[in-house]
């Protein structure tokens, strides 16, 4: 299945920022016909959950429920970073798989999944930190 040529944006069709984008991301050029729509949807679905997930264990299932019921406080980190380490992972696939699609969204987007992706790395620094402690 081959994408019209008249529907692919070429290199000189792009912004700056686009093109640097599909650089650091290794985006060829244009879209690729093996991306459909309904998987960088539920990719970009998935990794959103994951994150949030990541984000509810760390604000309200360890530092409330945990000590309510009589759980150990440290037993945040040792689940927390190899969530957000998941999290992380699966963010940075889901915006190379938008780029991939050519979706027209890709730069808004991207700027939510690079707002998750700082928080995240937040919370896995605390998390580090609280171990190192």
């Amino acid at each position: 299945m081959s994408t019209p040529a008249a529907t692919v944006a070429r290199t000189s069709d792009r912004s700056t920022a686009d093109v640097t984008m599909r650089r650091l991301l290794r985006v060829p050029d244009g879209r690729d016909p093996e991306v459909r729509e309904q998987d960088v949807h539920r990719l970009f679905s998935g990794s959103m959950l994951l994150s949030a997930l990541r984000c509810l264990l760390s604000y309200v299932i360890f530092p409330i429920a945990a000590p309510a019921i009589g759980a150990a406080g440290g037993v945040g980190p040792a689940i927390g970073i190899p969530i957000a380490l998941v999290a992380l992972y699966f963010d940075a696939r889901g915006v190379r798989r938008f780029w991939l699609a050519d979706h027209k969204y890709r730069w808004a987007i991207t700027g939510i999944y690079v707002a998750v992706m700082i928080l995240v790395a937040v919370l896995l620094g605390e998390n580090i930190a609280q171990l190192a402690r």
